[in-house]
């Protein structure tokens, strides 16, 4: 048996959960197998006031985000990010930092994010991998990623 994967999700990760119509959407998937804990989920104080300022913004209703708040507040694993955890590493976008520092702090085995700004990282900074909802879906499934069509 394998050890249970840890994963942070950017807030875009969670917004596109939200903002998603498609009855396949890895998104989506990843938020109900992670209320079927089948992984665990990592979250700190500011990635969640960036989840609820960025729903908000996309007019998603204060009962839904109260609601959804309060599943991460009981079901995900809390980390507590000291000062000196975040370091300045993502130019683009300094908000960034407090992801990694989440997933280096929490142990976590992937961050799953659609922002481009995490690509100077490559696709793994120091043991955590950097991937989209879609890869690790497939981690946590257990599948193998699909072949590329032959020549």
């Amino acid at each position: 048996m394998t050890d249970r994967l840890r994963a942070v999700f950017d807030t875009n990760v969670f917004v596109s959960a939200f903002l998603s119509r498609s009855p396949t959407s890895p998104t989506q998937e990843l938020i109900n197998r992670w209320l079927a804990d089948e992984f665990t989920l990592l979250v700190c104080d500011a990635i969640i006031d960036e989840i609820i300022e960025k729903l908000i913004v996309r007019r998603i209703g204060r009962e839904d985000i109260e609601t959804f708040v309060a599943l991460l507040d009981s079901l995900a694993e809390w980390v507590e990010i000291s000062d000196e955890a975040i370091v300045p590493l993502i130019t683009a976008d300094a908000d960034d930092d407090v992801v990694i520092a989440c997933a280096i702090v929490g142990n976590a085995d992937f961050l799953v994010t659609y922002d481009p700004h995490f690509a100077p990282l490559g696709d793994t900074y120091q043991g955590v991998k950097i991937t989209k909802a879609l890869p690790f879906l497939w981690a946590v499934r257990g599948d193998k990623p699909p072949s590329p069509p032959p020549p």
